[in-house]
């Protein structure tokens, strides 16, 4: 498995003019990354990201300094899904090339869903980019679980952080 977050620069758009961030410069510090499947979906609308800026005051009162959303969609359609959601404390990070996704192990294929590729859902907790616990959603490894969401949620995460009090 995986131990820490690969070297990525990641193509963002913010306030009309394209930036570049590296994950050197995103990962400093503790922070959650939760992936999904892809913006405007049911179970990332409805749940997974709303989930995390909901409790995010209460993440930031356990060290955290930042929680980032990934997705592999375009930087357009990932700030129009933040957008209409209402979302105000998480960073929206795409990974539109799938780089990043790849390099973490987790890139799926969901053709069968007219999706093409995809990150399987998953959260992490890190330090600087050291990874100090996945998240990983089952199914992974043969891509046969629809879409599942029981152990990469926020109340997960939340409850992993207590414990480590």
């Amino acid at each position: 498995m995986i131990t820490t977050i690969p070297n990525t620069t990641f193509q963002i758009r913010e306030d009309g003019e394209w930036i570049e961030k590296s994950t050197d410069e995103l990962f400093v510090g503790n922070n959650i990354l939760f992936a999904l499947p892809g913006a405007f979906t049911p179970t990332c609308s409805s749940t997974h990201l709303p989930q995390f800026d909901l409790l995010y005051d209460e993440f930031m009162g356990h060290g955290i300094e930042n929680i980032y959303c990934l997705a592999v969609n375009d930087s357009y359609v990932m700030n129009a899904w933040a957008k209409e959601l209402g979302i105000a404390n998480i960073k929206m990070i795409p990974d539109g090339t799938g780089d990043f996704t790849r390099q973490m192990g987790m890139l799926v294929n969901k053709a069968d869903k007219g999706f093409g590729y995809r990150s399987w859902r998953y959260a992490a907790v890190t330090d600087d980019k050291n990874i100090k616990k996945m998240f990983i959603e089952a199914g992974r490894e043969d891509n046969t679980a629809d879409d599942p969401f029981e152990v990469s949620s926020a109340s997960s995460v939340l409850h992993y952080l207590r414990a480590g009090e």
